[in-house]
């Protein structure tokens, strides 16, 4: 705005030419939002007083502001114009809420690209179901559902190993085990073992 006015230069009084400003130019304002997305609710100041040590009897003359913070586990009245952030919001939401009965009703039948099964993941910091992600990307959409089901399944799965491992030290019956209770070929159930042995 001030290079435009200097190049311009119809200034209307000599207080617009030292300033470059004209009495008729607006700023463009700017609203900075914080999004927190952690899984506890968040603990931390509201506004810039709360990050401040002043005085009770000085804070009456100190401009204060709020933040403008949006917690992501809390955030179910908030829609967007992108279906894909409200989807982020969502799932995020739901996933930190356990509320899985909700992505099963609501995601069932609809796929979500691997990008945004990716963000989701990185958000609840689920490595889990951004593993999932990477191996079956090259399938394209990805439905939550079944990725929630396979990496309960895969949970399970780990739990069992762990819990042999520390009862009985035999890799074969643990093996024979796990292929049996989740219908896994050998090979697959192999992997399970060496990942969580």
């Amino acid at each position: 705005m001030v290079a435009k006015n200097k190049k311009e230069g119809n200034f209307a009084s000599t207080d617009e030419f030292l300033s470059k400003f004209r009495k008729t130019d607006r700023l463009h304002g700017m609203v900075t939002l914080c999004i927190y997305y952690g899984e506890k609710k968040w603990d931390g100041p509201f506004s810039l007083v709360d990050m401040l040590d002043i005085p009770d009897k000085l804070k009456f003359i100190f401009s204060d502001y709020k933040f403008n913070l949006i917690q992501l586990r809390s955030c179910k009245d908030l829609h967007f114009h992108n279906s894909d952030i409200n989807t982020v919001f969502d799932l995020s939401s739901s996933i930190y809420n356990r509320d899985y009965e909700k992505i099963n009703n609501l995601y069932k039948n609809q796929p979500i690209s691997p990008e945004l099964a990716l963000v989701v993941g990185a958000i609840t910091e689920s490595q889990e179901l951004i593993d999932h992600t990477l191996e079956n990307e090259k399938k394209g959409a990805i439905n939550m559902c079944t990725a929630l089901e396979e990496l309960q399944k895969e949970g399970e799965v780990k739990g069992i190993i762990q819990t042999y491992k520390l009862l009985n030290p035999d890799q074969e019956a643990a093996l024979k085990l796990i292929m049996n209770k989740f219908s896994l070929s050998q090979e697959t159930a192999l992997a399970y073992i060496k990942k969580y042995w």
